[in-house]
């Protein structure tokens, strides 16, 4: 059986009073739940707070992004090794808006991938396309081109110590979702395509759906066969919120 989780991305969002607080919101109801993993994905300067918070609880600590380089001259970076003395477990690569935003390109994001894998880091990585891509009909060559250069790269035998998650970039922050069958469609297209470098690997990789989950529709994209939970944005800062979402998984 595949791995079931939900991962929230606070992005630059939250200070010392505010996390805790949420945490201590979330944090009874979710040890309560069985059957999925859960993990929230905080801001660089919060690390050591909430891995003293989450201490004893279930939900697993993870980063926003990490530096491909081991050490060095890189100001502002942070290693694979900085995040391992946290105490973090997973780590988000590649996410649009460090695609967009801070000129991530393909090959980047896989050496990010395979600085995280080589750390013992699971990369959480994301893959999706533009409003203007999937207008354009071309969704599933985007993503295939996104995951080729990883597995090129790193194998696809890498893939059994990593998470995919597809967001649709256009259904980011916009307030509009992908269908549950838009959604299910991506996921049966990135599952088939590892297929055809290994079935096994393929059947047990766990993929999620990250393009504005909410309580309102999240027990219908969670229904869809190849929807393994969710990368959370927005909605993992409301506790009622996250915690209704990780119920629905």
């Amino acid at each position: 059986m595949r791995k079931r989780l939900v991962a929230g991305n606070w992005k630059m969002h939250g200070n010392l009073i505010e996390n805790k607080n949420l945490l201590n919101a979330i944090l009874p109801s979710l040890d309560k739940l069985p059957g999925a993993d859960f993990a929230v994905c905080v801001p660089y300067p919060y690390l050591s707070s909430v891995q003293v918070l989450l201490q004893g609880t279930k939900v697993l600590l993870g980063a926003q992004t990490v530096s491909q380089h081991d050490k060095g001259a890189y100001t502002g970076e942070i290693s694979v090794n900085m995040l391992k003395d946290f105490g973090c477990i997973y780590v988000i690569v590649g996410h649009s808006e460090r695609r967009m935003l801070f000129g991530e390109n393909n090959q980047t994001v896989a050496e990010k991938y395979i600085a995280a894998q080589k750390g013992n880091l699971v990369p959480i990585l994301c893959v999706g396309e533009t409003l203007e891509q999937r207008e354009r009909g071309i969704t599933e060559e985007i993503i295939k081109e996104q995951l080729k250069v990883v597995t090129e790269l790193a194998g696809v035998e890498s893939l059994k110590n990593a998470v995919i998650a597809y967001e649709p970039v256009w259904a980011i922050g916009t307030g509009k979702t992908a269908t549950p069958q838009q959604a299910q469609d991506v996921h049966v297209f990135i599952r088939k395509m590892i297929t055809a470098q290994n079935t096994q690997i393929a059947h047990e990789l766990t993929i999620l759906y990250g393009g504005s989950v909410k309580a309102g529709n999240a027990s219908e994209l969670f229904a869809m066969a190849d929807i393994d939970g969710g990368l959370i944005g927005g909605a993992s800062l409301i506790a009622e919120e996250f915690i209704a979402i990780c119920r629905a998984v």
